[in-house]
């Protein structure tokens, strides 16, 4: 199952009712080598948990997709192609992985993304890949953001 962005609320996260014992597992996708590498890995442990798995691609927030003056906004539609290429090939992935997927875009700021979606989904375990941008490493990537929080278990997968 895959989900697009639906309004704060209205998600149809996995529910625990039917396996209280299922882990809901949080994944940062963003189409690099790295998250690929965590969403594979994080499969892989929903596989093992019984769980399911809930990717999470988060785009700027000025990323807009209302046209501007009367020009069309391409940020904004490029975030929605990239958007819908991650769903395809995470829905093909979880599909061969026997996996039970929900694909959720979100807007603005990364760290607090995941963590939003962490916590409205009760998740047990938030999983990103290793960031690859040497700026990351002196201004602090999303993985060492997370964590240094205590929101959930943060599993950082270094390729």
């Amino acid at each position: 199952m895959t989900q697009d962005l639906a309004p704060e609320g209205s998600r149809d996260f996995p529910d625990r009712a039917a396996d209280p014992t299922a882990q809901v597992i949080v994944v940062g996708l963003d189409g690099s080598p790295a998250s690929w590498d965590a969403f594979c890995w994080a499969a892989g442990q929903a596989l093992r948990a019984r769980g399911s798995l809930i990717a999470v691609y988060v785009t700027s927030a000025v990323a807009s997709v209302l046209p501007v003056d009367g020009y069309f906004d391409y940020a904004g539609q490029a975030a929605q192609e990239v958007a819908a290429e991650l769903k395809a090939e995470a829905e093909q992935r979880a599909a061969e992985a026997g996996v039970r997927l929900t694909f959720v875009r979100e807007l603005g700021d990364t760290v607090h993304a995941l963590i939003s979606v962490a916590r409205t989904a009760n998740a047990d375990l938030l999983v990103v890949g290793r960031s690859a941008k040497m700026l990351h490493h002196l201004v602090g990537s999303a993985g060492r953001r997370l964590a240094s929080r205590q929101d959930a278990p943060v599993v950082v997968v270094v390729p």
